[in-house]
């Protein structure tokens, strides 16, 4: 069932199939295409560029680009030279950008023209930045290398192609939600035995599917489904520049797209964009993971346009997915599906260690060969999150009887009300059925007696008057009684990151003093 054939080294990938379709187009973009033959050429020139300008092997390289094509061909280059690729989200701040090029001590940047006057400004921060490429047709700054001439010929250097695939290879900083960001450090083995356990097998991708992404190349569902996944099975993808839903269904009726990866916002703004429309042009499947993702979208979602709609679990920690639900046999919809083949999972009490019940609630543990190496440069962090072998993931989670893993919350969104525990995800899972609510959220509000309560932020449905007493009516018939929002906030947006998960701490700043 595992497809170890896949599990293997970037060079090898890139020169098998440059041999067997080296004129299909393997990514593109808005602005253009590569084909295998000339990713396998175009790669090579840039990772021979980069050991001129004096990237050794281990040195990390960082990439501050939109989704492009060329961000794939820096991806793929920057291992090529034997080095770790540092990806940066294209929005981030200047002091993000200069905390994740410090830590992990970036000796080149690949960036697009636009940020290199920002990238300029910053410069000095970065003591081991030694080269800095610029991606665009316009003039570059002295100094700056031009990406377009690098990758279109041959340098004195020729590629190293490191056969290993158990080093580190990337580092990719977490969201973020909580606290500052850490650096994980993943290796190719793990991104690609995700590719053999998960994506061939349950999702059945092959060379004839033809994704469409919008997903955020800096994060590891896109890196691992939207590039790595791709190369290694031959297949192609459209790589959005971002999520617009007229967009996605523009391109949909035009092209012959099989696979839709997104996160539930995705679906859910898809649904209630679309209209009366009720095709996906010649979409098999579309996949969710990176949140929760409730019942009631998934069920609606499907009725309307007549899609399998597959749910997953995965995190960057594990090299993505962790639990997917499977197109075939039974779905548990508002599960996560079942442990990805090969995988280890347990759901235990986060103060004894022991495992709980069937049913009952408690932390996710997994274990398996997907897991990071651990934090970059923070050794007591990496050694609280992997004991024994176990990456703890701080998710709160339950299974029923046959085996299915539902996410319930994290251990550090708990609102803990008066003693009780109360899961943000299950106020909205509920909220999310009334009518008139298109997205939500909850958090804690800090009580003067309570402790904590919850709160919960609504952006109301398109041609539906907010009606805070409605809803929360409808919440009072379904939910305990301590579980019920003390206020409902109206907004026009839920925080998010890329990913999909919910900023919380940014709904929290909104909030006034204590209540009660």
């Amino acid at each position: 069932m595992i497809r170890t054939e896949v599990i293997a080294s970037i060079p090898t990938l890139l020169r098998g199939h440059a041999d067997a379709r080296g004129d299909k187009v393997a990514f593109a973009d808005a602005h253009g295409t590569v084909t295998y033959g000339d990713l396998m050429r175009t790669t090579g020139n840039l990772a021979g560029a980069l050991a001129n300008e004096g990237v050794s092997r281990g040195d990390a390289v960082a990439i501050l680009l939109p989704n492009s094509v060329a961000w794939v061909q820096s991806c793929l280059a920057i291992n090529r030279a034997g080095a770790l690729t540092v990806p940066i989200g294209y929005d981030a701040s200047p002091p993000e950008i200069v905390y994740r090029m410090v830590d992990a001590g970036c000796k080149a940047l690949i960036t697009a023209e636009d940020a290199l006057d920002a990238v300029m400004r910053i410069r000095s921060q970065m003591p081991a930045l030694t080269t800095v490429i610029g991606v665009g047709t316009g003039a570059t700054p002295s100094g700056i290398l031009r990406f377009g001439d690098l990758i279109a010929s041959s340098p004195p250097s020729v590629p190293r192609d490191p056969g290993a695939i158990d080093q580190p290879a990337f580092i990719l900083y977490t969201s973020g939600t909580t606290g500052r960001a850490k650096g994980v450090v993943l290796s190719v083995r793990g991104m690609l035995w995700v590719t053999a356990a998960c994506w061939m097998p349950i999702v059945g991708l092959c060379e004839q599917d033809r994704l469409l992404s919008p997903l955020p190349l800096v994060h590891s569902y896109a890196l691992n489904l939207s590039v790595l996944s791709v190369l290694a099975t031959g297949a192609s993808v459209y790589i959005m520049p971002k999520y617009s839903t007229s967009e996605v269904l523009r391109l949909l009726d035009n092209g012959p797209y099989t696979i839709l990866p997104g996160v539930p916002t995705t679906f859910h703004y898809l649904l209630q964009g679309a209209g009366s429309k009720r095709s996906l042009g010649r979409l098999r499947l579309c996949i969710s993971a990176g949140a929760i993702m409730p019942a009631s979208l998934n069920r609606a979602f499907e009725a309307a346009f007549e899609v399998p709609l597959l749910d997953g679990y995965g995190i960057t920690e594990t090299s993505t997915m962790v639990t997917m639900n499977w197109p075939i046999g039974t779905r548990v919809l508002g599960s996560c599906g079942l442990p990805v083949p090969g995988l280890t999972v347990r759901i235990i009490d986060p103060a004894s260690g022991a495992d709980v019940e069937t049913g009952a609630q408690g932390e996710l543990i997994i274990r398996g060969p997907n897991l990071m190496s651990g934090y970059h440069n923070k050794p007591q962090e990496s050694a609280a999150a992997l004991r024994g072998g176990w990456y703890h993931t701080g998710d709160l989670a339950k299974t029923d009887p046959n085996g299915y893993v539902a996410i319930t919350g994290r251990l550090k969104e708990l609102i803990i009300r008066g003693g009780m525990n109360i899961a943000p995800a299950e106020i909205e899972e509920v909220a999310g059925t009334f009518e008139g609510v298109l997205d939500c959220a909850v958090v804690g509000a800090g009580h003067a007696l309570l402790g904590e309560v919850p709160v919960i932020f609504v952006v109301p449905r398109s041609g539906h008057t907010p009606d805070a007493a409605k809803l929360l009516e409808f919440l009072r018939e379904r939910l305990s009684a301590y579980k019920l929002p003390h206020a409902v906030h109206f907004i026009d947006e839920i925080p998010r990151t890329g990913s999909g998960k919910i900023l919380r701490f940014r709904l929290r700043e909104r909030l006034g003093a204590p209540l009660g």
